[in-house]
C-alpha cells in the first residue's frame, strides 16, 4: 500500500477518521484504536483535547509526524514501538527493543500478588518483591507503587532491559526504593524474598514463527523463547524459588492461555500448593499463585 501523505490542514477528527480507513484496509484488526493513539500523540494532545476542538488542523509538523507513524504501522510496527512507550497498571513506561511490550493480560500477575498478600498488602512495611525475568520492570513498579513500604529487586539476563527498568522505576517515582541485577533466573539471587513474580518466556519454539508479525519481527526472541513445549522457563523457577521464598511467601507466575495444567502439575510435582489459575480479561487462565508445602 502507498504511503498516506496528510496535508497540513487536516482536521482532527478528519485524520482520525481516514487514518483509521486506511488501516482497516489493510486488514489490521485495531484500526480505529491505533487511529486515535497516533493521532492524540502526533499532535501533542489528549482525549479531552479532540473532543473540545475536533476541527482544529493538525499543522504541518504533526501531520508530517502522524503520516511517518502510520507508515510504520502498514508495515506492522506496533503502535506501542512507534511511540516508544505504553501504559500498564495505569503507569506509563518507557519501551526498548529488549523488552517486551507490556500487555494488560499481565496485569492479572499483579492482581493476583495483590490478593494473595492479604493484609500484608495494607501494611507493607519491610517487604521484600523480587521480579524474575523483569524486562521493563512494568511488574515490579506497579507492585511496588501499590506497596509503598516495600523494596524490589527486578533480574534480567538483559543489561539493556535492566537500564529501561531503572528509568521505568525512576519515571514512575519508585527507584529509591527498586534495585537491578543481572542474572540467569535465580542464579546468584539471594532471599528471601516475601513475593517472587514472573512473566517468563512461554511460546513454545515451533509456534514463534506463527505468530502476527507486531510480535514475531518486533519482540525480542529471548522474551517469547519457552522451548521446546514452552515450559523450560517453568521448569528453572520450579527449582529456584524454595530457596528464594520466605516461609510465608507466595510466587505469582503468568502462565499462557493453554498451560493451566501443564504449570500446575510441574508446581505440584516440585512441593508446590496453588491457588488459581487467576483469569485475564478474556477471561482465559492467566496467571498461578504458588505456596511452599508446610
Amino acid at each position: 500500500m502507498s504511503a498516506l501523505i496528510l496535508p497540513p490542514d487536516i482536521t482532527r477528527v478528519t485524520s482520525l477518521k481516514t487514518v483509521g480507513e486506511v488501516l482497516r484496509a489493510s486488514g489490521i484488526e485495531t484500526a480505529q484504536r491505533d487511529a486515535r493513539l497516533l493521532m492524540l500523540a502526533a499532535a501533542g494532545i489528549v482525549h479531552a483535547d479532540l473532543l473540545r476542538e475536533p476541527r482544529l488542523p493538525l499543522g504541518e509538523e504533526a501531520a508530517e509526524r502522524l503520516s511517518g507513524w502510520i507508515s510504520q504501522r502498514l508495515e506492522r510496527v506496533p503502535v506501542a514501538r512507534i511511540l516508544g512507550e505504553w501504559e500498564f497498571w495505569s503507569l506509563p513506561f518507557t519501551l526498548a527493543p529488549e523488552t517486551l511490550v507490556p500487555r494488560p493480560d499481565s496485569e492479572t500477575v499483579v492482581a493476583a500478588a495483590l490478593i494473595n498478600l492479604g493484609d500484608r498488602r495494607h501494611q507493607s512495611d519491610g517487604l521484600r518483591v523480587l521480579d524474575l525475568g523483569t524486562g521493563t520492570g512494568c511488574l515490579l513498579v506497579a507492585l511496588l507503587h501499590e506497596l509503598p513500604g516495600a523494596t524490589g529487586l527486578g533480574v534480567d539476563l538483559s543489561d539493556e532491559a535492566l537500564a529501561v527498568a531503572a528509568i521505568n522505576a525512576r519515571r514512575n517515582h519508585i527507584g529509591e526504593r527498586a534495585q537491578f541485577q543481572r542474572s540467569d533466573w535465580h542464579h546468584h539471587i539471594e532471599g528471601p524474598f516475601d513475593l517472587i513474580v514472573s512473566n517468563p518466556p512461554y511460546i513454545a519454539d515451533p509456534v514463534i514463527d506463527t505468530l502476527e508479525p507486531e510480535v514475531r519481527l518486533h519482540d525480542p526472541r529471548l522474551a517469547l523463547s519457552g522451548g521446546r513445549d514452552g515450559l523450560d522457563a517453568y521448569r528453572i523457577l520450579m527449582q529456584g524459588l524454595p530457596k528464594l521464598l520466605a516461609p510465608d511467601g507466595v510466587a505469582v507466575l503468568e502462565i499462557g492461555s493453554d498451560q493451566s495444567e501443564t504449570v500446575a502439575k510441574l508446581a505440584r510435582d516440585s512441593g508446590f500448593s496453588l491457588e488459581g489459575p487467576y483469569a485475564d480479561f478474556g477471561a482465559r487462565p492467566r496467571a498461578y499463585a504458588l505456596r511452599l508445602k508446610s
